[in-house]
């Protein structure tokens, strides 16, 4: 079963009531929310995303809800919380949505400590997957979301989820949030992407949600085999480069983009070890994005950089 099973009524119903179960690759999560316009946002972009049984035992509980007592009639905000608590200072209502998507970030970046958690994007083709280690502004999301509507799967946006025991990545599909000028960036280079609208003046700028395509929703729960780091950087008018990197400054540029490297200690510089001596390197200069998914197919044919 899945979210477009439900009528819009009945997924408003639940979000209110006891809160409806969402599967997103290996997380279950609870959301509440009374949040009308929330409810209505919600139900179309995670339309294809599936329903856990209902005996499924939910990883984080989350609800976006209007504030309690005198600041709800004061000013329309919202309120992320997650397990009782709210870590964050009120949102303004209107952007419910990416407070809740920020949110289920934050769950996973400090409680999934069961996997390695890698600061990058993910994609996948052909049973080998590409990790985009990078800062904030670096344009891993910009660029991951051109691949994915390129042939290439959605791992994610934003975590590389290593499984300890085998060093495979755990897919977990998301929506991916795009900031303001790589919103039209994405708009013209796949007028096909099913993009939510642009939420203004947010504490990260302007932001959309591109929802991924079908096949990688679907696809959540086969995890893929590390091949390659590209570590991405988006420079106006640069032209392109793609070069091998040393292993030496991947290793440290990967453990130091790991959310929980000292949580994971031995565990953690194994794993990345591992990777680093299995996969190849490369670092990405960027400014034209079909210039960028052309050398990234290249090289997953014949694994030569430029």
């Amino acid at each position: 079963m899945i979210v477009g099973d439900l009528s819009h009524r009945e997924f408003g119903e639940q979000l209110a009531g006891d809160g409806l179960a969402l599967q997103f690759g290996p997380f279950n999560l609870r959301i509440r929310s009374n949040l009308g316009s929330f409810a209505s946002l919600a139900h179309q972009l995670y339309e294809p995303y599936p329903l856990p049984e209902a005996a499924a035992i939910c990883d984080f509980h989350v609800h976006i809800s209007a504030p309690r007592g005198l600041r709800r009639w004061l000013r329309r905000q919202a309120c992320f919380g997650v397990d009782g608590q709210s870590p964050f200072a009120p949102y303004a209502v209107e952007h419910a949505f990416p407070a809740l998507e920020w949110g289920i970030n934050w769950c996973v970046a400090t409680r999934a400590h069961h996997l390695l958690l890698l600061h990058s994007a993910g994609v996948e083709r052909n049973g080998q997957a590409i990790l985009f280690p990078a800062s904030p502004g670096d344009g891993k999301s910009t660029l991951c979301a051109a691949l994915i509507h390129s042939g290439w799967r959605l791992l994610s946006d934003e975590f590389g989820l290593v499984r300890p025991e085998d060093g495979l990545l755990l897919p977990v599909p998301r929506l991916i949030p795009l900031k303001n000028e790589s919103i039209e960036l994405i708009r013209n280079f796949r007028p096909e992407a099913i993009i939510g609208p642009s939420f203004l003046a947010t504490r990260k700028g302007t932001v959309a949600h591109v929802r991924p395509p079908l096949d990688s929703i679907k696809r959540a729960q086969e995890p893929a085999r590390p091949r390659w780091f590209i570590f991405p950087r988006w420079v106006a008018d640069a032209p392109l480069t793609l070069e091998p990197m040393p292993k030496s400054q991947a290793f440290l540029m990967v453990a130091t983009n790991a959310f929980n490297y000292e949580v994971l200690d031995e565990a953690a510089f194994r794993l990345v070890t591992d990777m680093i001596r299995s996969c190849d390197s490369y670092s990405l200069i960027y400014s034209d994005l079909d210039e960028a998914v052309s050398a990234i197919d290249q090289l997953s044919r014949t694994g030569d950089g430029f």
